[in-house]
């Protein structure tokens, strides 16, 4: 792993660009709602006040190490175009993230419809951190 070929701005950028996604795609107008409920809420998501600092800072951490793993991904395949970097980062979430995350939902009783909304926003975000990285190499 050579992560002197990491373009460290666009990694940044990708972790904003993912906590902008999130609270877009998490918004009481979007899909909060229906996820909030499928996970088992009752109430209208006044549980969220409940996320401290720590789950905030490692979301960010995550966020973080997805778009260095990404962007290492990206430097060994090649990917230096925007459809190529969106093409890697659909195939890094079809392949590893989608049906992980299909088999935490299931066991967590959660079902098809908690997954669909969870994996999109990681697919919108891997697609989005392939096109940044490899687009700024």
């Amino acid at each position: 792993m050579d992560f002197s070929s990491i373009n460290w701005l666009a990694v940044v950028v990708c972790v904003v660009v993912s906590m902008i996604s999130g609270f877009l795609w998490y918004h009481p107008k979007t899909f909060f709602p229906v996820w909030w409920k499928g996970i088992g809420k009752s109430d209208d998501g006044a549980g969220m006040e409940g996320a401290g600092a720590s789950t905030w800072i490692l979301t960010i951490i995550a966020a973080f190490i997805q778009a260095v793993f990404v962007a290492l991904f990206l430097v060994n395949m090649g990917s230096n175009t925007l459809a190529a970097g969106m093409q890697a980062g659909f195939v890094i979430w079809l392949g590893i993230i989608a049906p992980t995350n299909l088999v935490n939902k299931l066991f967590a009783g959660h079902g098809l419809k908690v997954w669909a909304i969870e994996a999109g926003n990681h697919l919108v975000n891997m697609l989005l951190f392939g096109a940044i990285l490899a687009s700024w190499q």
